[in-house]
């Protein structure tokens, strides 16, 4: 039987535009790159680099035909942070309802945090975001997360909507 956790979910909304300039990048090397139509393997590695150290488990449970028909379309959009020409980060929103734009998956690879590079690609994400003109953009976090993603999203002008617990299957590999 798998280990249990239980788990605070905490959803955000943005409801403007931050106001605050874009974080400069920490340090040469940096390319935000918008992954269109990626294949499925590519996709499944950034999500695992990216999610397994926060246990990230809804697209792994999924088939290669579900996920092409999430990240093929059009208003689903797929964003690499490389540095040094590897990848360190990556941000996947969605767009499908026209007025809400979701963040559903927002990180960076292991060996980037702490570094710097969160700011800089979150102001960034959320640029592209709001420059699609939605009402709000949300996102939720949960304490499997990293403990600075929660502070971060607020500096970013991010403000809670609800509170939620709940328990999470960890899976293992």
């Amino acid at each position: 039987m798998a280990e249990r956790r239980a788990v605070t979910i905490t959803y955000l909304r943005q409801s403007q535009r931050p106001r605050r300039p874009v974080p400069a990048a920490p340090a040469k090397g940096a390319a935000l790159l918008r992954a269109v139509r990626p294949p499925t393997h590519f996709y499944r590695y950034l999500y695992r680099l990216i999610g397994d150290p926060h246990n990230w488990v809804s697209r792994r449970l999924l088939s290669d035909g579900e996920i092409e028909a999430i990240i093929h379309d059009d208003d689903v959009h797929i964003y690499v942070l490389y540095i040094d020409g590897s990848p360190g980060g990556f941000c996947e929103f969605d767009n499908r309802s026209r007025n809400d734009i979701e963040i559903k998956f927002f990180g960076l690879a292991p060996e980037r945090i702490g570094q710097g590079w969160g700011g800089f690609f979150l102001g960034h994400c959320l640029d592209l975001a709001w420059s699609l003109a939605p009402e709000s953009v949300m996102l939720e976090t949960c304490t499997l997360d990293h403990p600075a993603a929660l502070p971060m999203y607020q500096r970013f002008g991010f403000e809670p909507f609800d509170v939620r617990t709940g328990e999470v299957e960890l899976l293992a590999d």
